[in-house]
């Protein structure tokens, strides 16, 4: 068992260390014993992207969703990934095959990335009951190719990848898997487990950067409601989306209502909000990668953001919470 405070150096370079394989030219000084800052070079025409981003809302899996979630921010800003740091909060009575676990999972995701983890923390502490991790993700991108969420213009295409509350749905599914296989056959539930393979949005990014986007944001908190507002909001447009248009597989819309909750606003990792001026071409590029992607809308001038059902018109409000915790604190007063 791992004692409160700062993980062993023997422990460090087992557990953690040693588990670190991918490597990237660009990191001069790395994770290391008694290393307390990473070391990076770059081009003279390249920026720094970076984002920082806890994992709270599960205790499964957390290692590889703290590399995804980090690395989808970096992507949608048009750059490409290089490095990660991690805090690592462990609770009192942890384990440290535990902490191998989340490392093995975290070089696993990097090693699929190619991303270098460059340092960070580890310690067991009192004040976390359970695995709270905080990465902090570093980018690259050539000045002249940097995509902000601020671009969305007027005319612009909408497009979303792949399809809302995978990230949502798969930790329902982990979170509450016994509950929901007395609902659901057992085929379902595990589909929904595995939309853990589409967290990331790396590869939806580098494919639409090549056709062309004004604006990229990868859907998160608050679901994809949160997500078309955040946009809208940061570019001073309007849009009209079609909400039938909006992608859902079949298992997420039968968690949702089995938990009275919406996928619109349900933690979505794995799906891309893009505007384009070419949105059919961006839309065909991902369906060739073998990304499902769709044309939702369009980017207004003014301020109403508009969602049409058919007949029906309702308007885009700021974000609530997520739908998520809904569930998680239903879970907890059982």
């Amino acid at each position: 068992m791992l004692k409160t405070g700062k993980v062993p150096e023997s422990v460090l370079k087992r557990s953690i260390i040693k588990q670190i394989r991918t490597k990237r030219d660009e990191i001069v000084v790395g994770a290391g014993v008694g290393e307390d800052c990473a070391a990076i070079a770059l081009e003279a025409d390249e920026l720094f992207v970076t984002s920082t981003d806890p994992i709270t809302g599960t205790g499964h899996d957390i290692g590889a969703l703290s590399v995804h979630v980090t690395a989808n921010d970096i992507a949608s800003s048009g750059a490409e990934v290089i490095g990660i740091m991690l805090s690592i909060l462990l609770p009192e009575g942890c384990e440290e095959s535990e902490l191998k676990s989340v490392m093995q999972q975290v070089e696993e995701v990097c090693g699929r990335l190619n991303i270098q983890t460059v340092g960070g923390h580890t310690e067991v502490t009192s004040v976390v009951n359970q695995p709270v991790i905080t990465a902090t993700g570093i980018g690259k991108v050539k000045r002249d190719k940097l995509v902000t969420t601020a671009g969305a213009r007027p005319g612009d295409d909408v497009v979303i990848t792949k399809w809302i509350g995978l990230e949502g749905t798969s930790i329902i599914a982990k979170e509450d898997e016994e509950h929901l296989l007395s609902r659901f056959p057992a085929s379902m539930v595990e589909t929904a487990k595995g939309f853990e393979q589409y967290l990331s949005v790396v590869p939806d990014a580098g494919y639409a950067v090549k056709i062309g986007v004004t604006a990229m944001h990868d859907v998160t908190e608050g679901g994809v409601f949160g997500a078309l507002w955040e946009v809208a909001e940061a570019s001073g447009v309007g849009l009209e989306i079609e909400l039938l248009d909006i992608p859902v597989r079949q298992e997420t819309v039968e968690i949702c209502e089995e938990y009275g909750i919406s996928p619109y606003q349900l933690i979505s990792s794995g799906s891309m909000l893009i505007t384009t001026k070419n949105g059919a071409e961006v839309v065909k590029a991902l369906k060739d990668a073998g990304i499902n992607a769709a044309v939702i809308g369009k980017v207004t001038e003014g301020n109403d953001r508009i969602l049409r059902n058919g007949d029906e018109i309702r308007y885009l409000t700021p974000p609530a919470a997520d739908e998520l915790y809904k569930v998680i604190r239903r879970k907890d007063k059982k």
